[in-house]
């Protein structure tokens, strides 16, 4: 693999993005299709899906951990996700040696979070389809189930940790032995 990126290719932030986006998107949609016997419950779940997921990843990572990454503070960077720009924009910034923490530190912390946010869909898209079977959730959870694979195997192994400045604080990097 080639080297750190101290400023990710747009190509490969529209691709991380655009792959979380859509993965959400799907996720919440299914919800509604799988849970369409009972619309007013389909509805709160898919809100808040949405509400959880997109919070968790541009607000709380942006807010919480993206201050601690090497991204935050080398001038003219841009990580994979885009968000230590955000971090910038707000101004916050915070000793690098808390990145490891600010991750996986605590029941509320942003790994269980956001890979929560990956795989939650999937369990309750089976419930769904349980007590409500349709060939759209079926297709559905398939879409969410190959987002997440996609994710796990291209995105993460290839397009962003190799290439990452901060894969040797970063616990995810560890997990999945790229470090």
């Amino acid at each position: 693999m080639s080297g750190a990126h101290r400023r990710y290719p747009v190509r490969d932030v529209a691709l991380y993005n655009g792959v979380t986006l859509l993965h959400f998107g799907v996720a919440a949609l299914g919800l509604l299709v799988a849970f369409d016997r009972w619309p007013m419950l389909a509805a709160v779940l898919a809100i808040a899906y949405l509400v959880i997921a997109l919070g968790q990843m541009y607000v709380v990572m942006p807010l919480v951990v993206c201050p601690a990454c090497v991204y935050a503070t080398m001038p003219g960077s841009r990580c994979v996700s885009g968000m230590n720009l955000v971090a910038a924009r707000l101004g916050r910034t915070a000793p690098a040696e808390e990145f490891e923490a600010r991750r996986t530190k605590g029941a509320l912390s942003h790994n269980k979070l956001y890979m929560g946010s990956m795989i939650a869909p999937i369990p309750l898209l089976a419930v769904g389809l349980i007590v409500n079977f349709s060939p759209l959730a079926l297709a559905t959870l398939l879409t969410v189930a190959a987002l997440l694979a996609f994710r796990i195997l291209v995105v993460f192994k290839r397009r962003a940790c190799p290439h990452c400045a901060a894969k040797g604080r970063c616990p995810n990097a560890r997990a999945m032995g790229i470090v």
